[in-house]
């Protein structure tokens, strides 16, 4: 066990302060420090003195993409309607088509939970979607 001081390493800390700490604790901490002034050399060698994560929304804007109201509109007539056509199918071809496309779940993994083969399962969503794709042809 290490006795380390609170004060080198949070600099809100005004007094001393020290606390004893596992010797793999302070091997880290001590790496953090060393990736930190590692991080402030190279921000001065390239003069990057600005950083994405500024309140300028620099980051934000790249990220999140905002939409114009007609896109959101067009988006939510689309959801409508695929939901329409996805419940105007069999149960089991709907259930089968959302969780394979939606939640993901491969469809061997659909087979065995619902005790059939995969190719049933293949099968089925390959019937789903023919028939999805009739419906929303002719909405």
């Amino acid at each position: 066990m290490a006795i380390i001081n609170l004060r080198d390493y949070y600099p809100f800390y005004q007094s001393d302060q020290f606390v004893e700490v596992p010797d793999e604790l302070v091997v880290q901490m001590q790496q953090w420090k060393r990736d930190e002034k590692a991080y402030q050399r190279k921000r001065n060698r390239y003069q990057a003195y600005f950083s994405l994560d500024r309140n300028s929304g620099m980051e934000r804007d790249v990220l999140f993409v905002s939409i114009t109201p007609d896109e959101h509109y067009e988006r939510r007539l689309t959801y409508k309607q695929l939901y329409r056509a996805l419940s105007s199918l069999p149960d089991k071809q709907a259930k089968r088509i959302t969780a394979h496309y939606v939640l993901g779940i491969s469809q061997a993994d659909i087979a065995r939970a619902e005790g059939v083969s995969r190719n049933v399962v293949s099968a089925s969503i390959r019937r789903g979607l023919r028939k999805l794709a009739e419906i929303l042809k002719n909405i």
